[in-house]
């Protein structure tokens, strides 16, 4: 689907460009919004969560291979706006540039589907688009902080496991949000509306109790992150991770709460540990639930479909036709609300 978006695309004239620009301009303005909260790690700065790497991972699925020039761009002016060009700032867009285009070809190749809607699509994201291919932007930039003196070699693992988490991170929580976002029929059905807003009623008074207690109270997210993945199924389980982790990262930054009277290799490592943790669970449980509801509406679909033949028989009639396969396709797809 995204390379056939993508050809589309590049057939329109001025299409193409507008297209890099589009993918510019949202890579720039989430690298801004990431760099709002950064962590200092043996001189180094990072960011916690670095949602760019997300965008260009969704961007690629979304629109084809073809719209990473806009991936370069968008980071070239990132690294503008913090810093003067350098020989080094090359090495890191090309380590920016290169992760996600890495990841997508990774997903490619495991057949993974946009939609999320079975467990090894969950697991290819995490484990190959995140996990496996952000190491290289962690390597290629930190490498080069440590070959220009700008960093000491004995901090380079640190450095670099701080780097990777974050843009981890970014396609943990960023890339899923945005692919429902471009998969929602809109308008969204607006059954369980109660429902949903008791939810985010809940996460809204019980994330900020969790982050900003001085006692440990992290783990009692958990619960609003099961309910979100059994009831929203992604959507909601991503919106309420996104929710705890921005929330979470602004109390590590200012050292409030649970990371109040820790150093500053601690708040990190506390944080991208709480972080990563949420982020696994609520998509590898999401993305469980909906291939179990799934099956079970192929089942159903499957059942119903015997009980019609079997009636025609009975009566002395020949079977009714089999519907061709994906004609309700539509219908299989999970809603946002998680509605069967």
């Amino acid at each position: 689907m995204a390379a056939v978006v993508g050809d589309e695309q590049l057939r329109r004239p001025g299409g193409y460009a507008v297209q890099v620009l589009l993918v510019a301009v949202c890579y720039f303005a989430a690298g801004r919004l990431g760099l709002l909260r950064e962590l200092s790690v043996e001189g180094a700065v990072v960011t916690p969560i670095y949602p760019p790497t997300g965008v260009a991972v969704a961007a690629l699925l979304v629109f084809g291979l073809g719209c990473w020039p806009g991936i370069m761009l968008g980071a070239f002016f990132v690294v503008l706006s913090l810093t003067t060009p350098s020989p080094e700032v090359l090495g890191v867009l090309v380590g920016n540039t290169a992760a996600p285009l890495c990841a997508a070809l990774l997903l490619r190749r495991a057949g993974f589907r946009s939609d999320l809607s079975r467990l090894r699509d969950g697991l290819s994201l995490v484990f190959l688009a995140a996990l496996a291919a952000m190491m290289i932007s962690a390597t290629l930039g930190v490498g080069l902080l440590v070959l220009s003196n700008r960093l000491a070699g004995h901090s380079f693992w640190l450095v670099w496991l701080a780097w990777w988490v974050g843009d981890a991170m970014g396609v943990l929580i960023v890339t899923p949000l945005l692919l429902m976002l471009y998969r929602v029929r809109w308008p969204p059905p607006t059954v369980r509306w109660k429902e949903a807003t008791a939810l985010a009623v809940a996460a809204c008074a019980l994330v900020p109790l969790a982050t900003y207690s001085s006692m440990s109270l992290l783990f009692i997210v958990y619960p609003l992150l099961i309910w979100a993945a059994l009831r929203f199924q992604l959507l909601g389980s991503v919106l309420c991770a996104l929710l705890t982790s921005v929330v979470a990262t602004v109390a590590a930054t200012n050292g409030a709460g649970v990371f109040a009277k820790l150093t500053r290799v601690e708040v990190m490592v506390q944080l991208q540990a709480f972080n990563g943790a949420m982020a696994l669970t609520a998509l590898l449980l999401s993305a469980v639930i909906t291939e179990q509801r799934n099956t079970r509406r192929s089942v159903e679909k499957a059942c119903q479909e015997l009980v019609e033949v079997l009636e025609h028989l009975n009566a002395g009639q020949a079977p009714p036709p089999r519907r061709p396969p994906g004609e309700d396709d539509t219908d299989d797809r999970p809603s946002p609300t998680g509605t069967p």
